[in-house]
């Protein structure tokens, strides 16, 4: 479906895009819709801007995965730490009653309560 403007010669076509995907049928009837690589060609006219936006982006991840795989390892580790210290009892296994008191409990958490359960009170 074309929206004709006050220039007679201009046709506007209304264009649902998509960064990703594939659909092999683009004529929606009233719009149209690329996905995926007909996309990236649809806006820059190189049918292998695709291949050029998405190879490097995998990249990069890789090259930062280690980084981004200890800072989770850390975080993890420092969570276990705490809830530990807050729920287990000496031998490690969960001491339900606190976990239950400390969310059902209406008293404000301690220092301590609100860095593990990541609460921004007081």
């Amino acid at each position: 479906m074309a929206v004709w403007t006050s220039n007679s010669r201009l046709s506007v076509v209304y264009v649902h895009r998509c960064c990703y995907g594939c659909k092999n049928n683009p004529d929606k009837g009233d719009c149209l819709k690329y996905c995926g690589p007909k996309f990236w060609e649809f806006i820059s006219g190189n049918s292998g801007l695709y291949a050029d936006i998405i190879e490097p982006l995998g990249k990069k991840p890789k090259k930062r995965n280690g980084g981004f795989i200890n800072a989770c390892s850390k975080r993890i580790n420092t969570f276990t730490l705490e809830f530990g210290g807050l729920f287990c009892d000496n031998g490690g296994a969960i001491d339900w009653e606190k976990p239950v008191e400390f969310n059902s409990s209406v008293s404000l958490p301690t220092k301590a309560e609100k860095n593990i359960a990541g609460c921004r009170l007081g």
